[in-house]
């Protein structure tokens, strides 16, 4: 892509993204569940397996601290589902057909989407450190929240390029369940309650091939542990390639609802 063509694309993925933001101002509320499920999620488990800390193994003093980047991920996760959820609603009420007919490349207006999720995937994740940092959590240092904004921006873009897929599959919002269901899933067969060695039975052989749980442990530096690269290049790879894939899907669905 030239230098003219990209500069010609940022007021599209500009316009979009400010679409989306705008949304929040517009209907706030709509933002409340992402932001209390994870919030939610954090507490509860809090509350109820803390104990699981004391297990001979288990590699946090504090499962607060173990736990929150699951809660972080889950935010990232549902902001992602709900991008699909909002473009599905604009399929149905027929505007997405309207940008389609705009001179925009398709790949720029898949761009816009994903960067927004992006952008808005910063707003459950920072109510859930402020809550966790209120309550204890182990501070990351700036290095360790810099890798953690990073995996969360990167797994936001992801989870709405899954629901992008579904929406031009099914064209419609009641494939809502599908794409929220989907990336809760994905995000709670990893590591998610317990160190891999600790795991038993289907959930550790899951875990250990879920690409996700690369994700997580690099997103739980700083919370368990130092961080380094060696622990950080695996879940960029991971979320990169998972990336790709759903990005491809993507626009394969959104060249067929043209053709």
């Amino acid at each position: 892509m030239s230098a003219s063509s990209i500069s010609a694309s940022l007021p599209v993925i500009r316009s979009l993204v400010g679409r989306s933001m705008n949304e929040l101002f517009r209907v706030p509320g709509a933002a409340i569940p992402g932001v209390l499920a994870p919030t939610i999620f954090f507490l509860g488990l809090t509350a109820v397996f803390g104990n699981l800390a004391l297990l001979p193994g288990f590699e946090a003093d504090k499962y607060q601290s173990f736990i929150i980047p699951v809660s972080l991920m889950q935010g990232a996760a549902f902001t992602g589902a709900a991008t699909g959820v909002n473009l599905a609603r604009d399929i149905e009420q027929g505007w997405f057909d309207r940008l389609l007919a705009s001179p925009a490349p398709r790949p720029v207006i898949l761009a816009g989407l994903v960067y927004s999720a992006s952008l808005r995937a910063l707003i459950p994740g920072s109510v859930v450190i402020c809550v966790g940092l209120a309550i204890g959590v182990r501070w990351p240092g700036f290095l360790g929240l810099l890798v953690a904004t990073v995996m969360i921006m990167g797994l936001a873009a992801t989870a709405a390029t899954w629901g992008a897929t579904l929406a031009f599959k099914f064209k419609t919002q009641s494939a809502a369940p599908l794409m929220q269901a989907g990336t809760l899933l994905a995000v709670l067969t990893t590591t998610a309650y317990a160190p891999l060695p600790l795991l038993t039975g289907w959930l550790k052989v899951v875990a250990t091939y879920n690409p996700l749980t690369q994700v997580l442990e690099a997103v739980r530096q700083g919370f368990v542990g130092d961080v380094s690269w060696a622990d950080t290049w695996p879940g960029l790879v991971a979320l990169i390639g998972i990336w790709v894939f759903f990005t491809f899907l993507a626009l394969r669905g959104m060249r067929k609802m043209t053709a």
